[in-house]
């Protein structure tokens, strides 16, 4: 095992035995094969493509193998074998497509100089060595591993927010080329100045992905507004859902009508709450604990059922009591949860099972009162564009500090808090991400008749931060988006954060910090490039980093 992906990973520089987020060595194999085979899969699909032969039938596979890899979705191996299983007999069908074409498969490329992850087999037995086998440090050159990985990674991320966008209807041709573009390039021996291309060129794709789907969640369920969501418990059993995925919830919504039952979100589900299709069912009462890292106590504290539709599943610790009330669905995966299985084409999903089970459960066990905010995506700020601009011009806001991403354990994230706390009165944070949840519940009052907390919602609605920036550049009439009174201070988790960090430097963003730690995956070389090339800096003191973003460094 080796395994950097995450920000938890062991002392900084990999987890090797056993996952601090609890992965064990057999299940990151499966992973690391799942990969290698879909790499596989992209040297054939982009040989066809490149011939005029395209195949787009692969695309969902590719996003869902890609999204099950990322961190804290996917812990049951039956279900990766599945998975590789599967994998395997899509990258043969399509090195078959090129042997039936005119020509051959010698007409789209060299069945003699084929990489590995187009040609191997191997019966399950073999599945766990062979991906130890062909994991990370299958790359031997630190800087050209980093590349990859960095690409890698940013990849996942993409696919998880385009098969998010694709629930939805929404897909982009565009984004799933890419994504096969890239994979494949990670097979071969590519110049590193042509990685780093690849890597830019993802964060490009990032904002298109992070783009489509925000369309389609407003196409769907309308313009997200500022909201107050309350977090209290009420008095009726409950159904929590967790995770990121606004179809599920809202199917979930229309199954519990007048049941009842009352629904509540957690974590990065909290911005549904300001979408006007979701405020239309008054059984959605509330928002119910913080974000992911909690929710081994919120989770037994909730009572009911709790439903997973993305990532951030964490493994119920030894003496908890709700893995029978646990339920998971679409690529999220548990020994011993029960499943949601996926909606038939032009269906939707079977919740009965879940509800049944909050039948049997007692109400939530209250853990706060009070109320949060959400809703400042794009639309909402670009509605306020003006009165920004005016308290810029007036000096009443002197900075704005986007401190987005994600949350997690390691304590040194408590440094997000305090800086949430030192800044300034005249400055406003633009959040996005489950990381909100570090100083959502801070009072931090108004300034200039705005909010100093505006959240935009989920991760993926960073792109509205990138966005605001965009406009107001243009209002203020500066040529560079770094002439913005904007800081980032961003924290970061997983791979979809990775690809958010990606879109903001493709769109000229510098001088970013990045928390608590840097990625183990940057080797000295690339972590160097990204410094000389976009100022990237680790986070340091909370008083020198918030004196530092209010003097504009």
């Amino acid at each position: 095992m080796y395994c950097f992906q995450c920000e938890e990973t062991s002392r900084g520089t990999a987890c090797t035995a056993r996952g601090v987020c609890g992965k064990t060595g057999e299940t990151a194999a499966l992973q690391d094969l799942l990969l290698f085979v879909v790499r596989g899969m992209a040297v054939f699909g982009e040989a066809l493509a490149r011939e005029g032969h395209e195949d787009r039938s692969h695309d969902a596979f590719v996003r869902r193998a890609l999204f099950a890899t990322i961190t804290n979705v996917g812990w049951d191996d039956a279900r990766f074998v599945a998975l590789v299983e599967e994998a395997l007999a899509r990258r043969d069908a399509l090195r078959a497509r090129g042997a039936a074409a005119p020509g051959g498969e010698r007409a789209f490329w060299d069945p003699d100089a084929l990489p590995e992850a187009a040609i191997w087999h191997g019966p399950v037995d073999a599945f766990a060595a062979q991906g130890e086998r062909v994991g990370v440090l299958a790359t031997t050159d630190e800087t050209v591993r980093s590349l990859r990985e960095l690409l890698v990674l940013g990849v996942k991320g993409i696919a998880a927010y385009a098969e998010h966008a694709a629930h939805l209807g929404a897909v982009d041709p565009a984004v799933d080329a890419f994504l096969q573009r890239a994979l494949a390039a990670t097979t071969r021996v590519v110049p590193v100045e042509a990685l780093i291309a690849l890597v830019m060129q993802t964060g490009e794709r990032a904002v298109a992905a992070m783009a489509l789907l925000d369309r389609a969640h407003t196409e769907t369920y309308g313009t997200p507004t500022a909201t107050q969501v309350s977090v209290a418990a009420g008095t009726r059993p409950g159904i929590l859902v967790s995770g990121h995925d606004l179809r599920d919830l809202f199917e979930l919504l229309e199954q519990t009508q007048d049941s009842g039952i009352d629904v509540y979100t957690h974590g990065e589900m909290l911005p549904a709450h300001a979408y006007p299709a979701f405020r239309r069912y008054p059984h959605l009462v509330a928002n119910y604990g913080g974000s992911w890292g909690q929710q081994t106590t919120e989770f037994e504290a909730f009572n009911g059922p709790i439903l997973l539709t993305t990532n951030c599943l964490l493994p119920p610790p030894p003496g908890s009591t709700y893995l029978d009330r646990l339920f998971t669905t679409d690529v999220v995966s548990y020994p011993g949860a029960g499943v949601v299985a996926d909606r038939a084409p032009g269906g939707v999903k079977d919740f009965s099972a879940v509800i049944a089970r909050a039948r049997q459960c007692q109400p939530p066990t209250p853990l706060e009162t009070g109320f949060v905010t959400t809703g400042f995506a794009h639309h909402q700020i670009l509605a306020v564009a003006d009165q920004v601009v005016a308290a810029l011009k007036a000096g009443s806001v002197t900075r704005f500090v986007v401190m987005a991403g994600c949350d997690g354990r390691h304590k040194a994230r408590d440094y997000y808090t305090q800086v949430a706390a030192t800044l300034p009165r005249d400055a406003i944070i633009l959040t996005a991400g489950c990381a909100k949840y570090r100083y959502n519940k801070l009072d931090l009052g108004t300034v200039g008749g705005l909010p100093r907390l505006l959240d935009a919602g989920q991760c993926n609605d960073s792109y509205s931060l990138a966005l605001v920036a965009l406009t107001l550049k243009e209002a203020l009439g500066l040529d560079d988006i770094n002439d913005l009174p904007i800081s980032y201070d961003i924290a970061w988790y997983e791979q979809k954060a990775v690809a958010v960090l990606l879109a903001l430097l493709h769109l000229g963003v510098k001088g970013i910090r990045l928390g608590p730690t840097l990625p183990a995956f940057l080797s000295p070389a690339v972590l160097s490039l990204l410094v000389e090339r976009f100022g990237l800096k680790p986070i340091g003191a909370v008083d020198e980093d918030v004196a530092a973003m209010m003097a504009g460094a």
